[in-house]
């Protein structure tokens, strides 16, 4: 087998992480999160945080233990054995795979809504060819997408609590769905951390895997909290 090279930095594997995490997630499941969780959404981000944190911190301490490609398929089975390995790893692709259709129905809802289905899968076949094309072009992109999507929900964070329209008063209302709501919150929520484990898989294409791949999880999924959070005020 070929060994990958080791040409991603600290600032790569984060952007890649923050591109899988900043996504669909923050432009579809706010909406809903805020309906089931009301002035709550906090409450239910944060657990959401929590749980996220949780998973996590487990993926960052497996990956220095464990630094070669493959993620959850490479921890299951040293840990546990042959078949829990293929399991997780076919658990993570099932669930990739899920996660790749919403975000790009997500994609094509809002770039053309007539034609969801169509934008959606240009945008799952654009971003196989990028990643084919090597996985520091797949870096490169991956911060000007970023870049941009954080620079537009910043924009639009400022705009809504500037406004006439703000009432900070909202923000201690109570849970519109009681604690069943902010569950509910909290679960839709947790989606959209879901990325950090993107950030696992590349332990044999990340210099010094030991100490980049922690602190690019932590950083991301701290990068990504804040925004969460500002955006949920």
């Amino acid at each position: 087998m070929t060994d990958l090279r080791r040409s991603l930095g600290l600032g790569d594997a984060v952007s890649v992480g923050l591109s899988a995490m900043i996504g669909a997630g923050v432009f579809a499941v706010f909406g809903p999160a805020a309906a089931a969780a009301g002035s709550a959404l906090l409450v239910g981000l944060a657990l959401a945080a929590a749980l996220a944190y949780c998973n996590a911190s487990s993926s960052a301490r497996l990956a220095v233990v464990y630094p070669s490609s493959g993620g959850a398929y490479v921890y299951g089975r040293e840990r546990l054995g042959a078949f829990w390995g293929h399991l997780a790893g076919w658990s993570f692709v099932v669930g990739k795979t899920a996660s790749c259709a919403a975000m790009a129905l997500t994609v094509g809802y809002y770039a053309w809504p007539a034609h969801a289905h169509p934008v959606a899968a240009g945008a799952a076949a654009a971003l196989t060819a990028l990643n084919l094309a090597g996985v520091e072009r797949s870096a490169w992109v991956a911060r000007v997408v970023v870049a941009v999507v954080v620079a537009v929900l910043v924009g639009l964070a400022v705009a809504a609590i500037t406004s006439e329209a703000a009432d900070p008063a909202r923000l201690f209302d109570g849970a519109a769905g009681g604690p069943f709501g902010v569950l509910q919150a909290a679960g839709l929520l947790f989606f959209a951390f879901a990325g950090y484990a993107r950030i696992a898989t590349l332990a044999e294409e990340v210099r010094d895997p030991s100490r980049t791949l922690p602190r690019a999880i932590f950083l991301a999924l701290a990068i990504a909290l804040a925004v969460y959070a500002l955006v949920a005020v």
